[in-house]
């Protein structure tokens, strides 16, 4: 007989949840005092950057920090780069490209993306304006949005070479229902995919020493070095590659248990520090160099390669531009706003904050109204792809005791992540304690 591993989620114990519980427990090593950055719409609840591949359901989540006065580590840095000269770090820009660029005009720096803006506009400046040779690389979305791909296309139709890796499909969609099931991340096998794929080509297959993402993670209140213009390996590199969890799980065990094999996992896997030590690669952010505003970027793509926002708004948001290329990213901003508190149009009201292009009451207002919508718009079709059917998964069909995602399933599923210094259940209904618009 086979053994269930992945179980259905047993019923919350509802005292836990009362508007007056005594004692509020702190899922994922939160901070229990819920507070708002004064300036942004962020909380401090707020998941940061951290070592993905070392990720559990009871691994403590690094989080956004706030200063003495409810000031957010992004708003404390947005202050940070309007005293930063920034011709002097264009100059330096050039001086990084000017080492690196190939005098015979072969690829001299690689830039990963999906054609979104940000992609789009760090690969067409490299190009057309700092006279780099670049490569493209993507790591394929779950399943494409019809205006992304046509947005992917546009991209590469402005003159541009693009490696696309699509991993194993039947993989991937075990590896994002197992991602939701363990830790209610569907986007995490992803990322894996989308933060490990490029360093590794680099040092690996294309022996190009130079890398180039958009925008850092110092913009949205990661702590890591504001003076430093690279990514910090700690986030890509691993002393041991296959020992890592994806979803949650050891390496070992998905190919023991879910008879999965190391060449099935390669893609997701960090590249050895060791390995990466001994490359000259060297991996930089665009934003550290030049000011980065990504409604800016959203207008450069539409006037430089014909990008197009999304024909709808985005579910959770007001927004129509950012994140629209996969069909998944719905359910992943839904899945942060259960496990934190914050949903799309927090993201994306602080983001604009910051830049001066609404109020934080406009914001607050915004995020009453659309955070933690309920994104119905792919449902079925994602329910689909996360269903473990007997036809495509013979040995994990076995292993779930419920293989088939539903609905009624994926909202028991949600209930188990709901931390109680988060939600409440008042009078019959899952509310947040605290919020930005009642605080």
């Amino acid at each position: 007989m086979v053994k269930i591993l992945i179980k259905s989620p047993k019923k919350v114990k509802k005292n836990l949840y009362h508007p007056n519980a005594n004692k509020l427990v702190a899922f994922y090593g939160l901070n229990p005092e819920i507070k708002f950055c004064q300036r942004c719409t962020y909380s401090n609840q707020k998941p940061n950057s951290e070592k993905e591949y070392k990720h559990k359901l009871n691994t403590k989540k690094p989080s956004l920090k706030l200063d003495k006065k409810n000031i957010c580590n992004a708003c404390n840095i947005q202050n940070y780069k309007s005293k930063i000269d920034w011709k002097k770090r264009e100059d330096q820009l050039k001086k990084l490209c000017d080492k690196h660029r190939k005098k015979d005009g072969s690829y001299d720096c690689l830039v990963p993306g999906s054609g979104g803006k940000d992609s789009f506009y760090t690969s067409y400046k490299l190009k057309y304006e700092y006279g780099m040779n670049p490569l493209t690389i993507t790591y394929a979305p779950h399943i494409y949005t019809d205006w992304g791909y046509k947005n992917f296309k546009s991209w590469i139709d402005t003159g541009f070479d693009n490696f696309l890796f699509t991993p194993n499909t039947k993989v991937h969609r075990l590896l994002t229902r197992l991602a939701l099931e363990n830790l209610f991340h569907p986007f995490q096998p992803f990322m894996f995919g989308q933060n490990y794929l490029t360093p590794k080509l680099a040092v690996k297959k294309f022996n190009i020493n130079l890398v180039f993402y958009g925008e850092s993670p110092l913009e949205y209140g990661n702590d890591d070095n504001k003076n430093s213009p690279i990514k910090n390996p700690k986030y890509y590199t691993s002393n041991n590659p296959f020992d890592t969890s994806i979803a949650g799980i050891s390496i070992i065990k998905l190919i023991k248990d879910f008879n999965l094999k190391k060449s099935d996992l390669e893609s997701y896997l960090p590249i050895s520090t060791k390995d990466f030590k001994k490359s000259p690669t060297e991996i930089h952010y665009l934003g550290y160099y030049i000011p980065w505003h990504p409604q800016a970027a959203y207008y450069y793509a539409v006037e430089k390669g014909g990008f197009k926002p999304s024909p709808e708004r985005t579910p959770g948001t007001y927004s129509k531009y950012s994140s629209i290329d996969d069909k998944i990213d719905d359910l992943h901003y839904y899945t942060t706003y259960i496990k934190f508190g914050m949903g799309r149009a927090t993201y994306d009201s602080s983001q604009e904050i910051r830049n001066d292009e609404i109020t934080r009451q406009e914001g607050i207002k915004l995020i009453s109204q659309f955070d933690g919508e309920y994104p119905t718009r792919f449902e079925n079709e994602l329910f689909e792809y996360l269903s473990m059917d007997q036809k495509n998964f013979p040995i994990a069909h076995k292993l779930f005791e419920n293989p088939i995602m539903t609905k009624k399933y994926f909202i028991k599923l949600t209930d188990k992540f709901r931390s109680p210094h988060i939600w409440m259940i008042k009078n019959g209904k899952w509310q947040l304690r605290k919020s930005i618009y009642n605080d």
